[in-house]
C-alpha cells in the first residue's frame, strides 16, 4: 500500500490507518456528539464495541478499499445513532419500543427474586456488586437496578427519593 517492502509497509499501514481511523472517528464524535460513546442506552453500548471493531478492522487493511469500507461503516453506524437518538427524543412509543426497562433487583435490603430468576442474575453476583459499592448493611440497601446498559446501580443509605426508581421495573408489585 505505501512501500514495495513487506515490513516497513505493515508499520506504516498499522500506523498511518489506525491515525486516520482514530482521526475519523474523533471527527464524527465532534460531528454527533460525545453520546455517541455514551452507555445510556443498549444501543450506544452496541454502537461502542462496533466502532471499536471496525476501527480495528480499518488498522489492518491491506488496500484503500479494505480501509474504506469500515469508514463508510462508521460512518453508517454514527448516522443510525444519531437518528436513533432524535426519535427517542420525539417519541415515547419509539423509546419504549427500543429502549429495554431497568429492573429492581433488591429493594430495601430484600433481594426481587423474580427479578433475580428473570435476568438471570445471580445472588452471588449481587452480593460481589453490592461489595463493590461498599454496602456494609444489607438493611442500608434501599434500592439495586439492574440498568438499560446491564450495569448494576446500588443505591445505599438511610432514605431513597421515589423519583430515582420511578422509571424502574418493580416486579414485587407485578404479582
Amino acid at each position: 500500500m505505501f512501500v514495495e517492502a513487506t515490513w516497513p509497509d505493515i508499520v506504516l499501514r498499522g500506523i498511518l490507518l489506525s491515525g486516520i481511523g482514530l482521526a475519523y472517528v474523533v471527527f464524527l464524535v465532534r460531528m454527533v456528539g460525545l453520546r455517541s460513546f455514551s452507555k445510556m442506552t443498549n444501543f450506544d453500548f452496541v454502537m461502542t464495541v462496533a466502532s471499536g471493531s471496525l476501527l480495528a478492522g480499518a488498522a489492518q487493511a491491506t488496500d484503500w478499499a479494505g480501509f474504506a469500507q469500515p469508514m463508510v461503516a462508521m460512518t453508517g453506524l454514527f448516522s443510525a445513532q444519531w437518528a436513533l437518538a432524535r426519535l427517542r427524543k420525539r417519541s415515547d412509543s419509539f423509546e419504549q419500543a427500543i429502549q429495554n426497562d431497568a429492573v429492581l433487583l433488591m429493594k430495601d435490603g430484600e433481594f426481587c427474586e423474580q427479578a433475580l430468576k428473570e435476568e438471570r442474575v445471580a445472588q452471588s453476583d449481587l452480593m460481589a456488586k453490592l461489595r463493590e459499592s461498599n454496602v456494609l448493611e444489607m438493611g442500608k440497601v434501599r434500592a439495586v437496578v439492574l440498568e438499560t446498559t446491564g450495569d448494576v446501580s446500588v443505591l445505599h443509605g438511610d432514605m431513597l427519593e421515589p423519583e430515582l426508581i420511578a422509571n424502574v421495573r418493580d416486579l414485587t408489585s407485578d404479582s
